[in-house]
């Protein structure tokens, strides 16, 4: 990833359309949910459709929240992602274990994240992404958090989420300087159906702070 190039996930996809219109804007990873409680949950069988139109050279990213191994297992061999990220209690044993590069979310909301020294805890993490649901919560809220509550050394790249969409990832960018952001809900119309317009003008602004960097 060259410099001044902010690194963008499109996560909570549910529909072929949306995941290729995605590519077609030019973004850097696509997440598809396997959290129990979300709206945007997909089925593996679901999801390895989708992954076949997941262009060359993005990232299938499969998102998780406390499942099981045997779950995890069963979607990373039906749906081959090439990253993986945990959003719940799942520690670096468990995160490590399957072989593939992952993300961890750190819960930001209710002043969680501070005081931890987050790259130790997640040696093995690629990067950590910063969320706006509190400790337990899930993400996708469409709440932002405090940005200002953001570790000045966190140790590892993170990603910017919570709340990000097209009327504000300009700021977002500019102001907090994230390797990437992470947006679902802020480019839908409704949970797991996203919004084409609003999916490009995420992209342009994010590309415009790039710019401006």
């Amino acid at each position: 990833m060259s410099a001044g190039h902010t690194h963008i996930k499109f996560c909570g996809m549910t529909r072929a359309e949306d995941v290729r219109a995605a590519c077609e804007l030019g973004v850097d990873a696509i997440g598809m949910v396997f959290a129990q409680r979300s709206p945007r949950r997909l089925e593996a069988g679901q999801a390895a459709v989708l992954r076949a139109d997941v262009a060359a050279g993005i990232e299938a990213v499969a998102l998780f929240m406390d499942n099981s191994e045997d779950e995890v297992a069963a979607v990373i061999a039906q749906v081959r992602p090439s990253l993986l990220q945990f959003h719940g209690s799942e520690d670096e044993g468990f995160c490590s274990s399957f072989g593939l590069p992952y993300l961890k979310a750190i819960a930001m909301g209710d002043a969680g994240g501070q005081g931890v020294d987050w790259s130790a805890r997640y040696p093995g993490a690629s990067a950590l992404l910063l969320d706006s649901h509190a400790l337990g919560g899930a993400g996708g809220s469409g709440h932002t958090f405090d940005w200002s509550r953001i570790p000045a050394q966190l140790g590892k790249p993170f990603l910017l989420a919570g709340g990000i969409h097209p009327g504000n990832v300009f700021d977002a960018v500019r102001s907090v300087r994230p390797w990437g952001v992470d947006v679902s809900s802020g480019i839908e119309r409704a949970p797991g159906i996203k919004d084409a317009t609003r999916m490009r003008r995420f992209v342009e602004e994010v590309r415009r702070a790039d710019l401006t960097g």
